[in-house]
């Protein structure tokens, strides 16, 4: 307390108070410090909740876009609903990298158009030789006998 404050104190009152109980100047240090500490906190607790809830999204960079488009989805509606469940899901869908079923149907689907849209050869049809005619393969020859 200030020389002044000292002063003016009661004359039953101890001469020494502690610094956290207001004067007659209507001054309050303790309040004053406890508002700064209160505000400061606020901002770091904002801080960190918003960072937070950006978490999935930052692990749904290194997947596809769409897959990155669900995260932010579901992150965001996790942020104005409050509900943890969203957010989980979306941290869940970040982690997990879905397999990529499309592209290979949509290729074998993009050969099997090729295929339809080439003109057919005309297949001539092949006359088979009687059985007769059919002559054995001729005998191959081993090392024993060339030497």
């Amino acid at each position: 307390m200030s020389s002044e404050s000292a002063a003016s104190l009661h004359p039953l009152a101890p001469h020494h108070l502690p610094s956290f109980i207001s004067d007659g100047t209507g001054g309050d240090p303790m309040m004053t410090n406890v508002a700064i500490f209160v505000a400061v906190m606020v901002f770091i607790i904002t801080t960190f909740f918003l960072h937070l809830h950006s978490l999935p999204e930052k692990l749904a960079h290194k997947v596809g876009a769409n897959q990155l488009q669900m995260v932010g989805v579901l992150a965001l509606i996790a942020l104005f609903t409050h509900n943890n469940l969203y957010w989980v899901a979306a941290l869940l869908l970040a982690l997990v990298q879905i397999p990529d079923y499309e592209t290979p149907l949509q290729r074998i689907a993009d050969a099997l158009d090729r295929l339809k849209a080439a003109p057919q050869p005309l297949a001539e049809p092949v006359a088979e030789a009687p059985a007769a005619e059919i002559e054995a393969p001729a005998p191959t020859p081993t090392k024993d006998a060339e030497a």
